[in-house]
């Protein structure tokens, strides 16, 4: 049973209290991510995200890491494109333990000049890993051009010259103006009391700012761009992207489902044929990148450079047929109880269910029961699934970058 309320303080908090585990999760979730950011101050929300653990009035960088290994807590942090989540896992018994450390980090966070040198380097050298990965690499690429420089595509990690320019007073500045009550979900999932921790939780951010102003945005339309980028490796790695939905939109459920039977399954059409029948990837999968306010379709595949041309053909084939053809009803009920399952699995874990209802109530601000969502999936039909199809099954319409040691123009494979 989902426990929703809006605390006097501004913030909502969302809880799902569980009597039969004997683990709780608590995250606070902030509606701050790369999309609001200028090109300035690139990478910053992911930046804080950092600084939040490297020390506060009260804590230093180690003692916050100590004072959760002596409750036995996990504590971490994520940064996306449209929120940054603060979050511990523990026991029952300790949960409020644990969520006393992370409110503490989110409103006395000090932003200690010399920590933010530190750290900064320290991005800087995950910058460079993900460089150094293709097929990390490549989603960065792909998202970018897929976005036509709409703020959905900024990077999330920044680059080496916005880093250098984000000094403490950017920082406080951007804090104190994105980290806002009316910006923030806190979310509960596991064995607690949800009088006290809603108590906590009011207490420990009445010290925040009420409201911020949002930020209006001019959407860009969308056209399709192409990137090659050559480097010393062995293998060509290719994204293909087109927009598709958002997180909101009532047809969600047909194009997950869609997806499933398309590329995100080893039964899958682009898996059997591409890997499995022509032997022309290791890796091969499509995926929905979706936000709240829209959304792409992806198809990445891992390839040797003489096969890519090859595999660009047959990624376009399957799109055509799907576009033309559909699904069968057999592939459907396959899909429907591989995510059923895939769900339903993730229910198991207090985190994941922490996760679940905060992002969607911070993004989307309502959660939908299981059984609803369950019955969203079974009432699917091959129709619907169709006009998902229509949306991502033309070729023309979609953009290509490859991460590769051998030249050649992706354009002209994917419009040929």
């Amino acid at each position: 049973m989902i426990d929703m309320r809006k605390l006097e303080c501004g913030a909502q908090i969302v809880m799902e209290p569980t009597d039969y585990v004997q683990s709780a999760a608590a995250g606070i979730w902030v509606k701050a991510g790369s999309s609001l950011e200028s090109e300035d101050i690139s990478g910053i929300s992911h930046f804080i995200e950092h600084m939040m653990f490297k020390g506060t009035e009260k804590r230093t960088a180690r003692q916050i890491a100590e004072d959760a290994d002596k409750i036995g807590g996990i504590s971490n942090a994520f940064t996306g494109r449209e929120a940054t989540c603060y979050y511990i896992k523990t026991l029952s018994s300790n949960i409020y333990d644990g969520s006393e450390i992370i409110l503490d980090m989110l409103t006395s966070s000090v932003f200690d000049e010399k920590e933010m040198d530190r750290e900064r380097q320290v991005i800087l050298e995950e910058i460079k890993m993900v460089k150094d990965t293709p097929d990390d690499d490549i989603m960065d690429i792909i998202s970018e051009l897929v976005s036509c420089g709409n703020p959905i595509g900024n990077s999330i990690l920044g680059t080496p010259e916005s880093l250098s320019g984000i000094g403490r007073k950017e920082m406080v500045d951007y804090y104190s103006d994105k980290y806002t009550n009316d910006s923030i979900v806190v979310a509960v999932s596991g064995n607690f009391d949800p009088d006290r921790i809603a108590a906590q939780f009011e207490e420990g951010l009445s010290s925040m700012k009420r409201t911020r102003d949002e930020v209006a945005f001019e959407k860009k339309p969308y056209t399709p761009e192409f990137k090659v980028k050559t480097k010393d490796i062995e293998q060509t790695h290719i994204c293909l992207a087109c927009p598709s939905i958002s997180l909101a939109s009532d047809d969600y459920y047909a194009m997950v489902l869609m997806n499933s039977i398309f590329g995100g399954s080893m039964s899958s059409r682009l898996f059997q044929n591409i890997r499995e029948e022509k032997g022309l990837a290791y890796s091969v999968a499509s995926m929905n990148i979706l936000s709240s306010e829209s959304g792409f379709f992806n198809i990445y595949a891992g390839i040797a450079h003489e096969n890519v041309e090859k595999a660009i053909d047959a990624i376009k084939e399957e799109l055509v047929v799907l576009k033309d053809k559909g699904v069968t009803e057999e592939e459907l009920e396959m899909a429907k109880e591989q995510v059923k399952s895939s769900y339903i699995f993730g229910l198991e874990n207090t985190n994941s269910r922490m996760i679940r209802i905060g992002r969607n109530k911070l993004l989307l601000d309502e959660i939908r029961d299981t059984d609803d969502v369950l019955r969203s999936f079974d009432n699917v039909t091959t129709d619907d699934v169709l006009k998902m199809a229509s949306i991502i099954g033309d070729p023309d319409n979609y953009c290509a970058a490859a991460v590769t040691g051998k030249e050649f123009d992706i354009e002209e494979m994917v419009k040929s």
